[in-house]
């Protein structure tokens, strides 16, 4: 059996899949590559049977799913490509328009737990997208902010776009908040899938990400080229990131969804491995 694997297309995910993608490790499967939104229908759907998720789609449905173990996209601090872009301070954003994008469930679950209990605002959240294309123009259209991921987040950092006013970056926002990392996307294989298939991915996957995080440089100038932010701010990016899942990440992960159960908007759960067993 092929197994059918999502990933990321933005360069967060290159440290995960750098050595496979260079055929240095071996992984026996059709990877398939979509925005974070994309890849939970997929997996919600059943086209695919192990993919990178939004946090938010794992609690969603976790009946569906079981996580990969000490694998995930996740900060201890400043994320960096994951930013409220916005004309006036965020607490003043009441009443106002913010778009945000459609491509990360949880960057916007996030996004509005700061705007109840950080912020203290209530804007009117639109759905927007996030792409180079869609922000590069001199203002923010007709929105007073905008929630902006990935690559086109370190763009607009870089100083080739419009500057705005005011710039939060959501990582750095949660651990000031409650001095806990964030998880912003975990791994996981459809219950479905042969555990055996799924053990054997999960193993080329650490292999590759270990390889990925001893060639941060080599990684980080893929990067450049990808993005045309400049070598020094991705390798400084990509090692700024955590791609373990250990106890602290996982009592951020569970800070976060104990947030979202008690207003109703992920049902409660347990977190559920794969497992040899």
């Amino acid at each position: 059996m092929t197994l059918r694997i999502g990933r990321i297309p933005y360069i967060n995910c290159y440290p995960v899949y750098g050595a496979v993608d260079r055929g240095i490790v071996t992984l026996d499967a059709t990877l398939v590559s979509g925005v974070p939104t994309a890849l939970n229908r997929r997996m919600s759907e059943g086209e695919l049977d192990i993919s990178v998720v939004s946090a938010v789609e794992y609690a969603r449905d976790s009946a569906r799913y079981l996580l990969l173990p000490d694998l995930a996209i996740s900060c201890d601090g400043p994320v960096r490509s994951v930013m409220l872009f916005s004309s006036r301070p965020a607490a003043e954003l009441g009443g106002c328009k913010v778009l945000v994008s459609r491509s990360s469930m949880t960057s916007v679950a996030l996004l509005e737990l700061l705007f109840e209990d950080v912020w203290h605002a209530r804007p009117v959240f639109v759905a927007g997208d996030a792409e180079l294309s869609d922000i590069s123009g001199d203002s923010l259209d007709d929105a007073d902010a905008r929630l902006v991921i990935g690559d086109a987040a370190l763009v607009l950092q870089s100083g080739e776009l419009p500057r705005y006013p005011h710039a939060y970056d959501l990582g750095a926002e949660w651990k000031a908040w409650t001095g806990q990392p964030f998880v912003f996307a975990v791994w996981v294989a459809g219950r479905r899938t042969p555990v055996a298939a799924a053990l054997a991915a999960h193993a080329a996957l650490i292999a590759s990400r270990d390889w990925g995080l001893a060639h941060l440089p080599l990684l980080a100038a893929q990067a450049s080229e990808a993005t045309g932010v400049e070598t020094s701010t991705c390798e400084q990016y990509l090692s700024g990131l955590d791609y373990g899942l250990s106890y602290p990440h996982l009592a951020g992960l569970t800070e976060f969804y104990r947030r979202l159960v008690e207003r109703g908007r992920i049902p409660n759960g347990t977190l559920q491995f794969l497992s040899a067993a």
